[in-house]
């Protein structure tokens, strides 16, 4: 079963008289631990794309399966319920809570989930730990680094154990090497079993995927799944020896899982 099913999405935009077909008839499916790039021109539609794959917003026409189970047809508390606790988010901007320290960022979640504050306290001091940020925790996002910004971010978006990660453009705001720290630790999440959903406009960073997704005009133009699949060889090289952003320690698995 897949982690992932849309079928016959659609999601228009009225501006005006017009009508914006920002998704049109789109039928995917998406295994457990894949690691998908989602690509094409602005406007093609896949920012509309991961918004519905976060519950963010529903579909005009169609269904979305996840873990088999039909989430455009539940209540938005349900949906909430559901984004909490199976979808995690890392954003460009970071998004980050600029009072809150890195750690009172990371445990954001499981208080609005409600987890007790012993068990929040040891994952946050795991996660800090994990990612290379347990000399950071009382720092604000405006103490840290684009590249420890990130970080935090990261381990928020992972500190519930969700079942996949979108991604949108996580390495749009960081220069290219720390970038690719990132990526790295992206990567190394996804090759312990995280489904992750990279959206992005570096051709470069899309090719590191192990599929690609193309999209156009609100239409799956290309999936490199149907088309031609890479070997093995040329998918990109384990990162579990790789460090952080901005040298912090190597990056490590998420709370709660091994390697």
């Amino acid at each position: 079963m897949a982690l992932i099913k849309l079928a016959g999405i659609e999601r228009v935009f009225h501006l005006g008289d017009s009508a914006v077909h920002a998704l049109d008839r789109l039928d995917v499916a998406i295994e457990a631990g894949e690691y998908v790039a989602i690509m094409g021109p602005s406007g093609s539609g896949k920012s509309t794309l991961l918004n519905l794959l976060g519950l963010l917003d529903r579909p005009n026409a169609g269904s979305y399966h996840l873990e088999g189970r039909d989430v455009t047809t539940l209540s938005p508390d349900e949906q909430a319920e559901v984004r909490s606790h199976r979808i995690g988010f890392v954003f460009q901007s970071f998004h980050l809570v600029p009072r809150l320290t890195a750690a009172e960022n990371i445990a954001l979640p499981m208080m609005l989930a409600g987890i007790p504050a012993d068990e929040r306290s040891r994952r946050v001091a795991q996660a800090l730990k994990d990612f290379g940020l347990d000399q950071r925790a009382d720092h604000r996002p405006d103490q840290l680094s684009g590249g420890q910004r990130q970080r935090v971010a990261i381990a928020r978006a992972t500190i519930m154990q969700p079942a996949m990660l979108l991604a949108d453009e996580p390495t749009g705001n960081l220069d290219r090497a720390t970038g690719d720290d990132v990526i790295h630790l992206l990567e190394q999440l996804n090759a312990i079993g995280m489904t992750l959903l990279v959206v992005t406009h570096d051709q470069k960073l899309g090719a590191r995927a192990r599929r690609q997704l193309m999209m156009e005009d609100g239409k799956l133009k290309q999936d490199s799944a149907s088309t031609s699949l890479r070997d093995n060889d040329s998918y990109p090289p384990s990162p579990l020896s790789g460090k952080g952003g901005d040298g912090g320690s190597p990056a490590a698995p998420a709370p709660g899982v091994t390697v």
